[in-house]
């Protein structure tokens, strides 16, 4: 199907959480078709997750300020020369400019009216065996023939590794610098967002208290993070806390947010994409779950720890809660703080190896 040393584009996800669950999937194109350069088609907002990480030979980055026609024709324009395409991207928008750019091998799933679209298609099946979402982007490549794996049914090991680039890690040094947060103290971030909705979010209230608990008990350093529309949450639990956090929402890049996870002993979380980011940073975390699955897009990393208290409606998957929110009702505060505890003492010694010289 895709010819050495043939170019093979790749449609990325738009939203950082589903793009770090499409990477075994990126990295398994780049290790079957080792002569093939990628190139990679990405938002703006998503493009820093791929910096210095060796899963593409050139990135193709897409204005945010472009209309839904203009963008289309930029991407036509962009994959003229194209023979091979691969859609992570469901969208019938990216089926669409790549027929449009007459691109011969057209591969991605047969959703949103795009079947006729597609030269390979798959369909999607993995809700139904109750697999993690990093294997929708994995079982695309065995049902269209880009791999002969079937992911989905060999006890297929996934793992999801990044790493900070030089320039994300000086930004969050800088950052941190500024504030004048102390390196010998544990470094708890917080990610009290989610944009999916209200019911990812667990409550201002007990964010709060948790975080003065750790600087109370543990004399930790508190940094709330989000994005600059998500700073409104941050005010709220800083305005509830007895100590004063360390608020950076709309502060980071994405190379700056992977920084300050990496240099960070603890991020407490609601499901969110800088939760997957963590998982794959390798950052010791607590995450959150209210009305999502963590069986589909729960973290994938050895450090994380998922507190999900299932109730007669969850997981709901809504975006708000027509009820009272009381699968995140059931998780305590004093729960999280015990949690908390033992990770940044038991497991880490209370640091982590922070301020380590940035790599080349």
């Amino acid at each position: 199907m895709i010819e050495v040393d043939q170019p093979i584009w790749i449609r990325g996800t738009d939203w950082i959480g589903d793009a770090v669950m499409s990477v075994p999937a990126l990295r398994e194109v780049r290790r079957l078709h080792p002569r093939s350069p990628i190139i990679l088609i990405v938002r703006s907002w998503v493009s820093g997750l791929y910096q210095g990480q060796n899963l593409a030979q050139r990135i193709v980055v897409l204005p945010d300020d472009e209309g839904a026609l203009a963008g289309l024709a930029r991407l036509r324009q962009e994959m003229r020369t194209a023979r091979h395409t691969i859609l992570f991207k469901n969208a019938f928008s990216a089926a669409l400019a790549a027929w449009w750019a007459g691109v011969p091998e057209r591969v991605g799933y047969a959703t949103d009216a795009r079947r006729y679209l597609l030269t390979r298609l798959a369909v999607p099946r993995i809700q139904e065996r109750g697999l993690h979402q990093v294997f929708y982007y994995l079982d695309l490549l065995y049902q269209t023939g880009v791999s002969t794996i079937d992911y989905i049914s060999s006890n297929f090991e996934v793992e999801i590794r990044l790493e900070a680039s030089r320039e994300g890690l000086a930004e969050a040094r800088e950052l941190l610098a500024e504030h004048r947060i102390r390196p010998d103290r544990p470094l708890v971030v917080i990610n009290p967002g989610a944009f999916f909705g209200s019911a990812k979010r667990w409550f201002a209230d007990r964010y709060a208290q948790v975080a003065d608990l750790v600087i109370e008990n543990l004399g930790a350093e508190v940094v709330i993070i989000g994005s600059a529309s998500e700073r409104r949450i941050a005010d709220e639990i800083a305005h509830l806390m007895k100590a004063r956090p360390h608020i950076l929402s709309g502060r980071t890049s994405l190379p700056g947010l992977m920084g300050l996870l990496t240099e960070s002993d603890l991020l407490l979380t609601n499901d969110s994409g800088p939760m997957h980011l963590a998982a794959a940073l390798d950052v010791p975390q607590i995450a959150l779950f209210g009305s999502t699955d963590e069986q589909a897009t729960g973290p994938l990393g050895r450090n994380s720890l998922v507190v999900h208290r299932h109730v007669e409606c969850s997981p709901c998957l809504l975006r708000e809660c027509p009820l009272d929110l009381r699968c995140f009702r059931a998780i305590q505060v004093e729960e999280v703080f015990a949690a908390a505890k033992t990770i940044l003492i038991e497991r880490n010694g209370g640091r982590r190896n922070r301020r380590a010289p940035l790599r080349s």
